[in-house]
């Protein structure tokens, strides 16, 4: 029997990909589970498996496509899984239900008349059959009605489809004055925007537009965490992990999360509603060869320094390797960017749509500072200073909120010893 296989709902309002390597032949035969193609979609290549076990009949896209969730992508002949006729068991009991079913409610509670090829088919095409109208004989539900219940579905979830991707390049995409043609003034190239780079474009550019973005910038002082992470490297090194400053950093933001919960939230406009998560998922923006690609650490108030600093390093890896799995780039509630190692200084990063602050660190120096004492009065030492930048949503929060935020941040790194040390 012929099975088309779609475009998977890939989750988080993810509503396309682009295909990137397809590993399979037309005349091929897959078992189910066999690598069947790749797709890039949201900042992560996907390796989608074969969902059966048959032969590939046709194969309707190719390298560089762009397909929609619920575009057919391959069609399957399964093994095994020839048509079978109505049961005389099944007609019987078609004979024996009621003569008119028209209440949906009456229909869930009895069992649907259905020969057992009608059933398989209508859970493969996701086909609720108390919703289908019969055709057949004493109210037989028949293939041909499942697969025009399946075909109206499809039809809507495209439309569904196409009218949020219509009302994602509206909000994104501002048309400006034809381009001059460059080339008359010296060589060009022309390189596709696509992949991390298009999907990193329309999410700023999205994040821009919806957002009003604040700002608070401050210093923070971590000579003290510098001599903290230098006593414990050699025993977090052991386990696997690399002691960075975004690890600490992390401990930081779950700290200051706990207590101001609105920088742990969504902003539903249409339902007019604040969603506050309890939970502390938070992203790390990693710069790799393709782009930015933001990973996420699940529950980082539950884990230990030295079990983030292992799963940290694991993660960004795999992330330029580009081994992370979708599940890893989604759920994030707050996200950590830092330029520090790059030689970057202040600046000013863009939201994570739909989270509502993003936490920018810098590169730290070392900077002369006035440290009062009780006893020697004022005096100019060294101290080595991280400059740091809280950007807000000015929708759900505002500057005082943003204050308060990043003192507790501060405040952990610059004590670790009497903060940190419990988390180690």
């Amino acid at each position: 029997m012929a099975t088309s296989f779609k475009l998977p709902d890939l989750g988080e309002g993810i509503h396309e990909g682009e295909v990137t390597k397809i590993f399979v032949s037309e005349g091929d035969h897959l078992e189910e589970g066999d690598p069947l193609l790749e797709v890039e979609t949201d900042k992560a290549a996907v390796e989608i498996p074969s969902p059966y076990t048959g032969t590939i009949e046709e194969i309707r896209i190719k390298p560089g496509d762009t397909v929609n969730v619920g575009d057919v992508l391959v069609v399957f002949e399964e093994a095994g899984k020839p048509e079978e006729k109505p049961e005389e068991k099944e007609v019987q009991k078609a004979k024996e239900a009621p003569g008119e079913r028209e209440a949906p409610a009456k229909r869930t509670e009895e069992p649907v008349p259905a020969s057992p090829a009608t059933r398989r088919l209508a859970r493969e095409l996701g086909v609720d059959l108390s919703e289908v109208t019969p055709s057949g004989p004493n109210g037989l539900v028949t293939e041909e009605d499942v697969r025009t219940i399946a075909g109206k579905k499809e039809i809507k979830e495209k439309e569904v489809s196409e009218e949020a991707r219509k009302k994602t390049e509206s909000a994104v995409s501002i048309s400006g004055p034809p381009l001059p043609d460059f080339g008359k003034w010296g060589r060009i190239d022309r390189i596709p925007y696509r992949s991390v780079r298009r999907s990193t474009g329309r999410q700023t550019a999205l994040a821009w537009s919806q957002i009003p973005h604040a700002s608070v910038q401050d210093d923070v002082d971590i000579t003290r965490l510098e001599e903290f992470r230098s006593r414990h490297r050699s025993r977090i090194e052991k386990e696997g992990g690399r002691p960075t400053l975004t690890v600490f950093a992390l401990k930081a933001v779950a700290a200051a999360l706990r207590q101001c919960p609105n920088f742990n939230a969504t902003l539903d406009a249409d339902a007019e509603e604040i969603i506050l998560k309890h939970y502390f998922h938070i992203g790390v923006a990693v710069d790799t060869e393709e782009g930015l690609i933001v990973p996420v650490i699940r529950d980082v108030d539950r884990k230990s320094i030295t079990n983030l600093a292992v799963e940290l390093n694991e993660l960004i890896a795999r992330t330029r390797e580009r081994k992370v799995g979708l599940e890893e780039l989604q759920g994030g509630t707050f996200t950590i960017t830092n330029v520090g190692p790059l030689g970057g200084k202040h600046f000013a990063p863009i939201i994570n749509l739909p989270q509502v602050a993003i936490l920018g660190m810098g590169s730290a120096r070392m900077q002369p500072v006035v440290v009062k004492h009780e006893e020697k009065g004022n005096e100019i030492v060294p101290r080595l200073i991280m400059p740091v930048v809280l950007c807000i949503d000015h929708r759900v929060l505002d500057g005082a909120d943003a204050i308060r935020f990043i003192k507790v941040v501060k405040t952990a790194l610059e004590n670790p010893d009497e903060i940190l040390i419990p988390m180690i």
